[in-house]
């Protein structure tokens, strides 16, 4: 008698992965959001202008940027599990080493002014202080950068293609969570210590993960125990046997590759809007509005502005899981995988361009904050498709992809940190805000305009940019290894 061998249900280890992944990039914005939050009262302490605050904020994006593509490859050569550990103990060093920070009347050097029709910068002396804290941001970017590129690879070898934009999808929505929920945390910390000692507990927020993440986590499937033969099989249906040895990658096909372009070209200009949620929002808040939570926390004054200045992020991390599911299904009922990435990319950013110049006319804080939050929601709906995209794009060059990617989306950020920043200044002139704030609100009110207005102007390029390009397409032969064309 034939007895049929029982068919093997997959194990689910690889969505440990996806928990560890989510934990992290909760971290990496409760650390980045932090300083958004603190921003007024470092701003306050440390004497520094808008474009000093501006210059600040985009230490830490110009750094994250710039050190994509190398953590993004490093992951590539020898697997994100080591790439990550190195990338969170250095950045919780960084985040730690903020708070150490103290003001100081030292001047280091002076950088000379710029006065044209076109743009009117001050002459600035640049002191110890601002160089100490412009140092320790810049080099908490380059540990913090790599991130999300090495959680991309890790999903690679993880996850199968149909639920990519799931996982891309939820770990964009636990960061967005907690970027959303960092203002409350971080202005209660502050009204029972120094703004100093949170940064000291973030930064030992993330040792705690990298060593639980160690201890837990290897590479591939195949490398961890409690993993069955069927989840493998699952995960690399229709891929080629992995084979071990050097990656060997073609610099100069990836980087000409058309494609990888217009994907960057779209995170740019997604990132140059968004940007402004954690860095100008609560000073927004405070200057246009009049809200700043008071020494006390639980007050109505303080659940206003914590709320108002949360509520982006927290739009956005729905967002985020709902966008990578909808791509995920559009592609498993459809078959086409090129307008399942594109579809939801065009409607998202067309929407949250509308969104931005509708928030322009809003009388109010909480209508303002409803706009831009929406517009957030909107921008969120293409992260699942954004990610997945470098997935399957890149293939087994998924990290740098990624990190191109992402590289030049925060490059748009750091762009739009010291463009919202010179437009102010340009905008009040010789001002002085501490002496004059009714006369200096008043004329940066159309500067604010100006500035929403390109933030919704970009988002109309991304749309372009989007129905152009292509997911089907890998950046080089060999990149992605199926036995049979993806659909």
């Amino acid at each position: 008698m034939h007895l049929s061998t029982p068919i093997q249900t997959p194990t689910r280890v690889r969505y440990g992965v996806l928990v560890f992944a989510c934990a992290l990039s909760m971290i990496t914005y409760l650390d980045r959001v932090c300083m958004g939050t603190v921003g007024p009262f470092i701003q306050s302490e440390f004497h520094f202008g808008d474009l000093e605050l501006g210059i600040i904020f985009g230490a830490f994006t110009f750094a994250y940027a710039i050190f994509e593509v190398p953590t993004g490859w490093l992951g590539d050569m020898f697997g994100p599990r080591k790439t990550l550990i190195r990338i969170v103990l250095w950045w919780s060093l960084f985040t730690a080493l903020t708070g150490v920070v103290t003001p100081s009347d030292w001047v280091l050097f002076t950088l000379p002014g710029i006065d044209t029709r076109w743009i009117s910068i001050p002459t600035i002396g640049v002191g110890l202080s601002f160089a100490a804290l412009f140092a320790v941001r810049f080099l908490f970017g380059v540990g913090e950068a790599g991130a999300y590129p090495n959680i991309a690879r890790a999903f690679h070898n993880w996850f199968p293609f149909q639920e990519r934009g799931f996982a891309s999808g939820a770990v964009w929505t636990a960061g967005r969570f907690a970027g959303g929920a960092t203002p409350a945390v971080v202005l209660y910390l502050v009204t029972v210590m120094e703004w100093r000692h949170t940064f000291w507990l973030f930064g030992a927020i993330g040792v705690v993960w990298g060593i639980l993440f160690w201890w837990w986590f290897r590479d591939r499937p195949e490398q961890k125990a409690g993993v069955n033969a069927a989840e493998v099989a699952l995960i690399h249906a229709r891929e080629r046997p992995h084979t071990e040895g050097p990656l060997q990658v073609p610099w100069r096909r990836l980087l000409s590759s058309g494609n990888l372009w217009l994907l960057c070209g779209m995170y740019w200009c997604g990132a140059f809007g968004w940007y402004f949620n954690i860095t100008y929002l609560p000073k927004y808040l405070k200057e246009q509005f009049h809200l700043e939570a008071g020494p006390d926390a639980f007050t109505a004054q303080w659940w206003s502005v914590t709320l108002l200045a949360g509520l982006p992020l927290l739009f956005g991390s729905t967002a985020c899981l709902i966008g990578g599911v909808l791509t995920d299904q559009f592609i498993k009922r459809t078959g086409n995988r090129k307008w399942g990435r594109r579809l939801f990319g065009m409607l998202g950013h067309g929407l949250c361009a509308a969104c931005y110049f509708a928030a322009i006319a809003m009388p109010n804080a909480w209508l303002f904050v409803l706009g831009i939050a929406l517009a957030a929601f909107w921008n969120d709906i293409t992260m699942g498709a954004s990610w997945a995209s470098c997935i399957d794009i890149g293939g087994r060059y998924s990290g740098i992809v990624s990190g191109c990617m992402n590289t030049i989306g925060n490059l748009g950020g750091f762009i739009a940190n010291i463009v919202t920043g010179l437009v102010l200044r340009g905008f009040a002139g010789g001002i002085d805000k501490e002496t004059q704030m009714p006369a200096y609100l008043e004329a940066t009110r159309p500067a604010w305009t100006l500035n929403f207005m390109m933030f919704g102007g970009v988002y109309v390029i991304a749309v372009v940019l989007w129905a152009f390009f292509d997911s089907t397409k890998p950046v080089a032969p060999g990149a992605v290894a199926t036995e049979e064309p993806l659909p």
